[in-house]
C-alpha cells in the first residue's frame, strides 16, 4: 500500500486542481505586489530626489491595485465558477457523520438492503461524481481531503453537501480541519478511489454479514487452511470475548438478521445496534483503525483493545487491560478475520 496523500499540492480531482492552481495564481499575484513594493521602497529610500507625489499616488495607490486585483478577482471568478455545482442526483450517495473523534460512513445499498455501515474509510469509484452529505453528530468539525475538494463545515443539526470526483486510482488522507477537542489532530479518515468494479465487488461484500462471525465452522475452508490446525478456535474464543467484554453496547457486528453479542447473557438485544462506536462488521478490511491512528493489523488491534488512550488520549472507548493475554489475542484474532 503506497504512503496516502494529504497535500493540496497535489491535485487528483477536477475541483481541487481548481483550488491548486487558484492558490498558486494568487499567491504569484500577491508575491509581485510585495516585490515590487519592497524594490520601490528601497528605490526611495536611495534616490535623494524630489518626486511627484500627486503621480505616485495615483500610480502606486490607485492604478496598480485597480488593475492588478482586478485581474486576479476576475480569474478568481471565472475558475470557481468551475467548481462542480453541488448536486445529489449522482448515482452514489454517501452520509458522512462527524463524531468525537471518528467518522461513520453510510453508502445506500443498491440491493434494497439497509444502509452499509463503515467507519473511517470512504471508497470512491475512480472518474465517478460523488455526492457527501455531511452531518455532526456532537460538535463543530469540518471534512477536508486536500487532494480531492475543499472543505466543508460539519454543523449539528444541519446537512451540509460536497460532490467530489477522483480522476486517478490511490489512497488519499483527510481530516477534521476545524479543533473539535483533544483528539482533533487524531481525528483522520481515508478516501480509497478505485476502478468501477472493484469498487462495486467491494460495496457488494460491506452489505453482506460478517464472514465467519456466528462461529468458527462457518467460516470458508480456504479461511480456515490459512489459520492451519487449532487455528479456528482462537476465532470462537474471539467472538464470545466479544460478548463477555459488552463491545456490543458501543460496537456493531452484524451476523444476518442478529448482531454478535446480542442476546441473553450478554446484555444486548436482538436488532439492537449500538452507535456509539464504529460499526466493525468489516473491521478487518479496513485500512487503519482508531481514525487513521495506527495501520490495521492484529497486533494493532491488541494494542488499541488493550489501552486506546496511550494512543489516543481522550478517546471515549474504555481499556480492556484486564483481559489475559490469550484472550486479547483471541479476541484481536477475530475482528481481523472480519472482511
Amino acid at each position: 500500500m503506497t504512503a496516502p496523500q494529504q497535500s493540496a499540492l497535489h491535485p487528483a480531482g477536477q475541483d481541487a486542481e481548481v483550488i491548486h492552481q487558484l492558490t498558486w495564481i494568487l499567491s504569484g499575484g500577491a508575491a509581485l505586489v510585495f516585490v515590487g513594493v519592497m524594490v520601490l521602497c528601497v528605490m526611495g529610500l536611495r534616490a535623494r530626489r524630489e518626486v511627484n507625489i500627486r503621480t505616485w499616488l495615483l500610480g502606486g495607490g490607485v492604478l496598480l491595485p485597480v488593475l492588478v486585483l482586478s485581474a486576479l478577482l476576475a480569474f478568481s471568478t471565472w475558475r470557481s465558477a468551475q467548481l462542480s455545482t453541488l448536486s445529489s442526483q449522482h448515482a452514489v450517495k454517501i452520509a458522512v457523520v462527524a463524531h468525537l473523534w471518528w467518522w461513520e460512513v453510510r453508502y445506500t445499498d443498491p440491493a434494497g438492503g439497509p444502509d452499509i455501515v463503515l467507519a473511517n474509510e470512504i471508497r470512491l469509484p475512480v472518474g465517478q461524481t460523488v455526492y457527501l452529505g455531511l452531518s455532526s453528530a456532537d460538535v463543530i468539525h469540518s471534512f477536508w481531503v486536500p487532494a480531492l475538494a475543499g472543505k466543508v463545515d460539519m454543523v449539528p443539526g444541519r446537512l451540509h453537501g460536497l460532490t467530489v470526483r477522483a480522476d486517478k486510482p490511490g489512497v488519499y488522507r483527510g481530516q477534521c480541519a476545524e479543533y473539535c477537542g483533544e483528539q482533533h489532530a487524531r481525528m483522520a479518515l481515508h478516501v480509497v478511489a478505485q476502478g468501477e468494479g472493484e469498487f462495486n465487488a467491494w460495496l457488494a461484500a460491506q452489505a453482506r454479514p460478517a464472514i465467519g462471525a456466528n462461529s468458527a465452522t462457518s467460516e470458508p475452508a480456504a479461511q480456515q487452511a490459512a489459520m492451519g490446525a487449532g487455528g479456528a478456535e482462537p476465532i470462537a474464543v474471539g467472538r464470545k470475548a466479544f460478548a463477555a467484554q459488552r463491545c456490543a453496547a458501543c460496537h456493531v457486528v452484524r451476523e444476518g438478521a442478529r448482531m454478535a453479542g446480542a442476546g441473553a447473557g450478554s446484555g444486548g438485544v436482538p436488532g439492537e445496534q449500538a452507535t456509539l462506536g464504529p460499526d466493525l462488521t468489516h473491521v478487518g478490511s479496513r485500512l487503519y483503525i482508531g481514525a487513521g491512528t495506527l495501520p490495521n493489523s492484529r497486533a494493532a488491534l491488541a494494542a488499541w483493545i488493550t489501552n486506546p488512550h496511550s494512543v489516543k488520549p481522550g478517546v471515549r472507548m474504555p481499556a480492556g487491560a484486564d483481559m489475559d493475554a490469550a484472550t486479547l489475542d483471541a479476541l484481536a484474532a477475530y475482528l481481523e478475520q472480519l472482511k
